[in-house]
């Protein structure tokens, strides 16, 4: 699909933008007036995401693969000229164990997680600098605590954090915010894209109710107002934070 927006638009570049929080969040942008290229490995959710919403752009692509990042920046400023706005939310969790992890596992977590926003980030420097940009990553309040049996997600997404803390030292001279956000237990497809069943979602489920203070499962679009906030004009003066959207469990 062709890339074109107003020049007026703010660029906001959105990654796992085919579901769940990436998918709000293009559309919250979008309806701030935003042009958002919505990233992701398939095209079918990219189009559910952007149907109904013109402003939202599809751009398919596996963040992970090699040059992948330096194609998805080109494509964005050979359309636009720069990015306004980058939201790293791609993200895989693959539970297991000490003791049951296979490199397989433990490095499609690392590539999506950790490595991918890292060169995406990097190839998005020259435009983000140019535009006085942002970063926002999204990580997870349940990764500051202990969490059996995905310890390796949760340790990527807390190696995000670090990463935010100090791009936002190294990128403020050049007029870059980075923050993130930290979801806890939110109504996503992440369950299922990690290939647990019914009775195992319900049982998540029922551990993440009975950790979390406001006692309900968080929506996607509650994640996304979170995201928009940090990254607005009026947010000039705030870097290097990690907000937690998750109805007080990481102070429980």
């Amino acid at each position: 699909m062709e890339l074109t927006a107003p020049q007026s638009s703010r660029i906001v570049v959105v990654t796992g933008a085919g579901s769940g929080i990436g998918r709000a969040t293009a559309r919250a942008f979008a309806a701030e007036g935003a042009h958002v290229v919505a990233v992701g490995r398939r095209s079918e959710p990219l189009e559910e995401a952007a149907a109904g919403h013109e402003r939202i752009t599809p751009l398919p692509a596996d963040i992970t693969a090699e040059g992948e990042p330096e194609r998805i920046v080109q494509a964005v400023t050979e359309a636009y000229g720069r990015i306004d706005v980058l939201v790293n939310n791609a993200g895989i969790v693959r539970g297991g164990a000490l003791g049951s992890l296979s490199p397989e596992l433990i490095r499609a977590q690392l590539d999506t997680n950790l490595v991918a926003p890292v060169l995406l980030t990097q190839a998005a420097l020259p435009s983000l600098g140019t535009s006085g940009g942002v970063i926002v990553n999204v990580s997870t309040s349940v990764g500051q605590r202990a969490w059996p049996g995905s310890s390796v997600y949760a340790a990527t997404k807390t190696a995000l954090e670090l990463l935010t803390r100090s791009w936002a030292v190294e990128l403020a001279p050049r007029g870059i915010r980075v923050v993130a956000v930290a979801p806890g237990a939110i109504d996503t497809p992440i369950g299922e894209h990690q290939g647990l069943t019914p009775e195992q979602m319900a049982a998540v489920r029922e551990w993440q109710l009975a950790h979390t203070p406001l006692g309900r499962i968080g929506r996607p679009e509650e994640v996304a107002w979170a995201i928009t906030r940090l990254a607005a004009p009026a947010a000039s003066f705030v870097t290097g934070v990690v907000l937690p959207v998750d109805g007080g469990a990481v102070v429980a």
